[in-house]
């Protein structure tokens, strides 16, 4: 059975850092593509960064380059959400995806991927 666990959201200032964690178990997590999806309330789902786990070849959407950094402990089946320097527009629930074959470098939509975690709060304030 194939579980994904976030942890690590939370209530930041502006300005502030978090990091987000998604634990992967009963996949091959070497051979994935990971993603960081996050939905605010009245928005549709985005992908914020995704990483394919046998490279470490990441991709990262326009409004989180250069603040946001997605990274990946193969030992540890875990990929990370290092936040940094948040903007109050960055609130949203953030959820990671896994696709256990995926067939391009790095995964973006989010219909291609076959497993979610249960989504973390995360909260910024003005």
């Amino acid at each position: 059975q194939v579980q994904l666990v976030e942890s690590g959201g939370g209530l930041v200032q502006a300005g502030g850092s978090l990091r987000l964690s998604c634990a992967a178990s009963g996949l091959t997590f070497g051979s994935c593509a990971m993603g960081w999806f996050r939905q605010a309330p009245g928005k549709e789902r985005e992908c914020v960064a995704a990483i394919r786990t046998s490279s470490g070849y990441t991709w990262h959407a326009d409004a989180v380059k250069g603040r946001f950094t997605i990274f990946s402990d193969n030992a540890k089946n875990t990929v990370y959400l290092q936040m940094n320097n948040l903007k109050p527009e960055d609130t949203a629930v953030y959820y990671c995806a896994a696709d256990r074959n995926p067939t391009t470098v790095v995964v973006i939509r989010g219909s291609l991927y076959d497993y979610w975690g249960q989504g973390t709060q995360v909260t910024v304030s003005s």
